[in-house]
């Protein structure tokens, strides 16, 4: 019985940490692999600013298209959200709303 009992609390005990040691997951993710996290340590200080400074750019140039298109980021409580995102990705080219 006392073993019982023991390998109970073994298992509680590792259901426990295997839970706790579990990666985080963002809700941004990308879809970074294990060979992109091995890229991104490889690289030094400068080429990641250099990466970060690039995709933010991208997504600038990418929100400007859009609002040329007529999508108005900044309107809160908007009741046409996805749709006035969807006809601006179409009307620009963007996206998964060019493809539909």
């Amino acid at each position: 019985m006392r073993t019982k009992l023991a390998s109970i609390a073994v298992s509680f005990f590792m259901g426990v940490v295997g839970v706790s040691t579990a990666p985080l997951s963002y809700a941004q993710d990308t879809g970074s692999t294990a060979t992109g996290a091995a890229q991104a340590a490889s690289m030094t200080k400068e080429q990641k600013k250099a990466a970060r400074k690039q995709a933010r750019a991208k997504k600038n140039a990418e929100l400007k298209k859009l609002e040329d298109a007529g999508y108005n980021p900044a309107r809160a409580n908007d009741p046409n959200y996805p749709q006035d995102l969807q006809n601006a990705q179409k009307k620009a080219g963007i996206g998964a709303g060019a493809s539909q």
